[in-house]
């Protein structure tokens, strides 16, 4: 059997209310779906870090600290995947930033129409 390609996944989070905040999580969520479908297995460390009792978003010196630990593993992934129908956050950019320095490999997708549907834009 073939292990599947690792895969970042790259999509805005930070939000400005709770309503922007819960649409970017589930935004997210289906990123994970639509790579998983494929047979990727995937990591997005946004989701992950800024559970209840581990880092909060909200706090400089905690959103940094997940920030890197995310970038960290960004060297042993196949590809990180910057998912854009939502845009690109400055997070993401940054990322989009160390990939293209470090010669990471990245690419661009979107949601498929059905995962997107699921979205309510």
């Amino acid at each position: 059997m073939t292990a599947p390609k690792l895969v970042i996944v790259e999509s805005p989070y930070k939000a400005t209310h709770e309503q922007g905040l819960a649409l970017n999580i589930k935004y997210a969520q289906l990123c994970l779906l639509d790579c998983l479908r494929t047979g990727e297995a995937p990591y997005a460390s946004h989701l992950l870090y800024t559970l209840e009792h581990v880092l909060s978003d909200a706090i400089p010196e905690q959103r940094l600290k997940g920030i890197r630990a995310g970038f960290a593993w960004k060297r042993v992934a196949d590809v990180t995947a910057f998912y854009l129908d939502l845009g690109m956050s400055e997070g993401m950019k940054s990322a989009r930033e160390l990939c293209e320095q470090l010669n990471l490999p990245h690419e661009f997708r979107y949601l498929p129409a059905d995962l997107l549907q699921k979205l309510s834009l």
